[in-house]
């Protein structure tokens, strides 16, 4: 009876604070309401919905919905009723004002890296067609202006036209091919040697402007043939220009002067790479196209293990004491000192051995890994070579059948899928790696080595080992913009013992330039001579 007069009390009180807070709330939301019916506030979940829904992390195996259902009310709070927070009003999307602030400022960075990207182009293009309608003008606006008095030059003239126009074709493929690619990076700086060249090209354009304008377009000259052959000198020193380009940006950096060494931070990835005189810029691009190609893929989970186990290390010695901190002073004098000094040479000894003992966990935990990896691998490796073995007898059936009944290669992956991904999935999720695959990609690469009849040691290869960066799809990559980092200007050229770092979101890529050493090599002559020798046998020895 006590006790259950204890509960009927105890559950009164917590009803009657129920619901006073339930009064609080509903004053509380009646004031605030006022003040949201302007504006509400929604927040999209970060996780898949079925509007948008997430495939590339889409895991290997779906978890029915039977089960998802039943499971689905467990997993919320049991005081849901009272904890969730119902969103009401007229608008079914409205914004704050740091959103809108912040939408205004991705399209202003959008415009931006627009401007940055194209205006180059376009300003290229401008002074391509200056320069290749430069000369066709000088040789049409005098027979336009005053063709009475010009002096008919027959078929010298008639060459000089021939020259000029398949000048100005090379000319026209020679831009193209150098100065109008389609640009795959944006660099913080302009290229000095770039500038440099257009800056010449404009200049050598409008001396002879000014010179056609002064001596040609004033006084009228009769002399077309002249008139002609200038036009001709103009596209002759544009076509040098051009070589000078082709020297400056494409065949002065061909010879490895420095070796690079490249660091990433997290894992300590390292690569080493040779390049030849560029400046920082440029040579971060070189780099960064050289980590696509050649850097495994960045894994964090490989480094939460090390994480948890200094965690843990950590989190191994703790100190209680017993008596108080009060009871440290005895009666005697000394009594609370030599506690306190019993005290810490236990905690220096227990640290001791737990150092000790740290290397021995690490072993161990990197054997049991290693073993369970094997284990899984051997499994894999199973599972795959009998769905291959299922393929070939259908192959087999399916030449004895039906054209109608033949199946279609991704209808064969789907339906070996499901023997291997139980499999698959465990050893990825054993080498931390299942998030750089999802389903979809699994299939298709499946269906691929399907197609083009690959063994099983083809399929797993993509799995057994981490591919590079480039393997993989954009989303997996983790870098989409990189910050160049440098005390140097990064127009400047590479130089000795120059350190620059590539930054991105989650890891940095350290760089340190080196140069080549002068190497000298000396000839040595060998007599052929020398190598002759002569055997002399006695007829007294015995054979």
């Amino acid at each position: 009876m006590d006790t259950e007069s204890t509960h009927s009390g105890y559950s009164n009180r917590s009803n009657r604070h129920g619901e006073q807070s339930r009064r609080e709330r509903r004053k509380l939301s009646s004031k605030d309401s006022s003040r949201s019916e302007r504006s509400v506030i929604i927040n999209t979940p970060y996780g898949p919905t079925q509007a948008s829904p997430n495939h590339n992390s889409e895991p290997l195996l779906e978890v029915p919905t039977s089960v998802a259902g039943d499971e689905a009310p467990s997993l919320q709070d049991d005081n849901w009723g009272e904890t969730t927070t119902a969103v009401t009003g007229t608008s079914e999307l409205s914004l704050s004002q740091e959103e809108v602030v912040g939408l205004g400022k991705g399209s202003e960075d959008g415009l931006r890296q627009g401007c940055r990207r194209y205006a180059p182009l376009a300003l290229g293009l401008c002074v391509g067609l200056l320069v290749l309608a430069t000369p066709l003008a000088f040789l049409v606006l005098p027979a336009v202006l005053w063709p009475a008095r010009l002096q008919a030059c027959g078929s010298a003239c008639e060459g000089l036209f021939l020259s000029v126009s398949c000048k100005l074709l090379i000319l026209l493929l020679a831009v193209w091919a150098i100065f109008l690619r389609q640009a795959h990076a944006s660099l913080p700086r302009v290229c000095v040697y770039r500038a440099l060249l257009a800056i010449l090209t404009l200049l050598l354009t409008l001396s002879y402007w000014l010179f056609y304008g002064v001596r040609i377009l004033d006084s009228q000259d009769e002399d077309y043939q002249g008139i002609v052959q200038f036009a001709v000198s103009l596209v002759d020193s544009l076509l040098f220009v051009h070589y000078l380009a082709i020297v400056l940006l494409e065949l002065r950096q061909l010879q490895s002067c420095y070796s690079l060494c490249v660091i990433r931070s997290t894992d300590g990835e390292t690569r080493y790479y040779n390049l030849g005189q560029l400046s920082i810029q440029r040579a971060a691009l070189s780099l960064l196209e050289f980590y696509y190609r050649d850097f495994p893929l960045h894994n964090p989970a490989l480094l939460s293990a090390s994480k948890h186990r200094a965690a843990k290390h950590l989190a191994g010695l703790k100190v209680y004491t017993v008596d108080g901190p009060g009871n440290l002073a005895g009666p005697a004098g000394g009594s609370g000192g030599s506690q306190v000094g019993g005290h810490s040479r236990a905690m220096i000894s227990a640290a001791a051995r737990r150092r000790d003992a740290t290397h021995n966990e690490l072993y161990y935990e990197e054997a049991d890994h290693d073993r369970r990896v094997r284990k899984r691998r051997a499994r894999l490796v199973v599972a795959v070579e009998e769905a291959f073995m299922h393929v070939r007898r259908m192959q087999q059936e399916e030449q004895k059948a039906s054209p109608g009944d033949v199946m279609d290669v991704r209808e064969a992956a789907l339906a070996i899928f499901p023997s291997m991904a139980r499999a698959l999935q465990k050893y990825l999720r054993t080498t931390r790696r299942q998030h750089c695959h999802s389903m979809d990609s699994i299939q298709r690469h499946l269906a691929f080595c399907l197609t083009h009849n690959m063994s099983p040691k083809a399929f797993l290869e993509a799995y057994l080992s981490p591919g590079p960066t480039l393997q993989y799809g954009r989303e997996r990559w983790m870098a989409g913009q990189w910050t160049l980092v440098s005390e140097a200007a990064v127009t400047s050229g590479l130089k000795e013992d120059t350190v620059f770092s590539l930054r991105c979101l989650d890891f940095s890529l350290a760089v340190t330039v080196k140069s080549i050493p002068y190497i000298q090599m000396t000839e040595e002559y060998v007599d052929p001579k020398s190598h002759k020798f002569t055997l002399s046998l006695q007829s007294e020895t015995s054979v």
